[in-house]
């Protein structure tokens, strides 16, 4: 899609991020077509860029944006960053609490510049008596119950991605499209937080409810048996002829029809102390290893076709390295190439979202450090000279290097 017609054509950011919060919500904006400034430290810049991944981090949440390499604890640093605030709608940022003010650049000095503009922090709480307290992904997980829900009983289990820091900063910029949305009545900006623990507590939402409908804490998901908890017979994971794994969710008499034909369980199908889903779960030990009967006759890809045939719901268990062959994200172009500064090419997630005006692709491969830092200079108006002694003085870096590690993958 051209430039142009994305629907934050014409919107600027700054993006002062590191690791995935920060910098997954920047992507948001980057890939609905705003043009994202990525403003990092000159001598080691985003701390994804060092992590022993192989720059994976990094590589994921960084396209579509430019590298500014600026000293910002320096006088001429500061002066560079207020220029931008003067002439961009969003500054977002992930740093520790205080950190912004404390170098002289948080929402009451930018506003002074730019009245219009709309400040966004990702922080570890939102206001309140935990507001100071730093936080990370993992324990905001702990802390807000999810890793409690997650593991089996006596076991917290944090989830396998970093699902609050990406959460947090979704709802973070939620909040600036709504800003945006109301500095057209206003005229003028406002400054947002979205929280770690409080993301991970919305999350919970159903959870928390039920805790304060009975008093009782939910036992975590585990211990519940799966689809138990929705009187669900058939909800869980089957393993196949190939020793791979299939989750079949049989919930409602129509799906237990078109299986139990398909599949030649016909004396099941006609037993009338099965026509219901509650039926069905009160005598799961007679359905249960039937279905695993059947599964182990099949490979995957065989029991697979015949579920997708019949509409019968189902997903195979997927390994990372599986997504990067599926079908569906290959054949629907869910799976964008990014370019590193090494020319290493990498496949990453797209945005998950999908419309005529929202198909997002690659504008910019993920950045090297510094490496608009005398584009973006230029467009502020500073003379070429005048860059050339600010990168000579180490005020700003252009085109510095891409620190990712060589290291193992993790």
């Amino acid at each position: 899609m051209e430039q142009d017609r994305l629907p934050l054509a014409g919107i600027r950011a700054l993006e002062l991020g590191h690791i995935v919060a920060g910098p997954s919500g920047g992507l948001i904006l980057a890939d609905l077509g705003a043009d994202v400034i990525k403003v990092e430290e000159p001598r080691s810049g985003d701390q994804a860029r060092g992590m022993p991944n192989r720059g994976a981090t990094f590589y994921a949440y960084n396209r579509n944006k430019r590298s500014l390499a600026v000293d910002l604890k320096t006088d001429q640093g500061r002066e560079i960053f207020g220029q931008l605030v003067q002439s961009v709608d969003i500054v977002l940022d992930n740093y520790a609490p205080g950190v912004l003010d404390r170098l002289g650049i948080g929402y009451a000095w930018g506003s002074a510049l730019n009245p219009r503009v709309i400040y966004c922090a990702v922080k570890g709480f939102l206001p309140g008596p935990y507001g100071d307290r730093p936080s990370l992904d993992e324990l905001a997980q702990m802390m807000g119950g999810l890793a409690y829900m997650t593991g089996p009983a006596g076991q917290p289990l944090r989830a396998g991605a970093s699902v609050i820091d990406i959460a947090a900063a979704t709802y973070g910029i939620v909040g600036v499209l709504a800003a945006l949305h109301a500095r057209e009545q206003t005229g003028r900006g406002q400054q947002l937080q979205s929280g770690l623990f409080e993301s991970t507590v919305f999350l919970l939402g159903q959870h928390v409810a039920q805790a304060s409908l009975t008093g009782v804490s939910p036992v975590p998901m585990p211990a519940r048996g799966m689809g138990s908890r929705l009187g669900w017979a058939v909800y869980r994971l089957f393993t196949t002829k190939d020793e791979r794994q299939v989750f079949i969710a049989i919930t409602s008499n129509s799906h237990w029809e078109r299986f139990c034909k398909e599949f030649g369980m016909l004396d099941l199908w006609g037993d009338q102390a099965l026509n219901t889903n509650a039926k069905r779960a009160a005598n799961r030990e007679r359905i249960v290893p039937r279905i695993q009967e059947i599964a182990g006759q099949h490979t995957s890809a065989e029991l697979v076709e015949r579920l997708e045939r019949i509409r019968v719901p189902y997903a195979p268990l997927n390994n990372p390295l599986d997504l990067l062959e599926d079908h569906h994200l290959n054949e629907a172009g869910r799976l964008l190439e990014v370019r590193g500064a090494d020319g290493q090419t990498v496949q990453v997630p797209a945005l998950p979202v999908a419309g005529d005006g929202v198909q997002v692709g690659i504008r910019h491969d993920p950045p090297a450090l510094g490496q608009h830092t005398a584009e973006i200079l230029a467009e502020l108006g500073y003379p070429a000279d005048e860059i050339t002694e600010l990168i000579e003085r180490r005020v700003v870096v252009e085109g510095g290097p891409t620190l990712f590690a060589t290291g193992p993958s993790e």
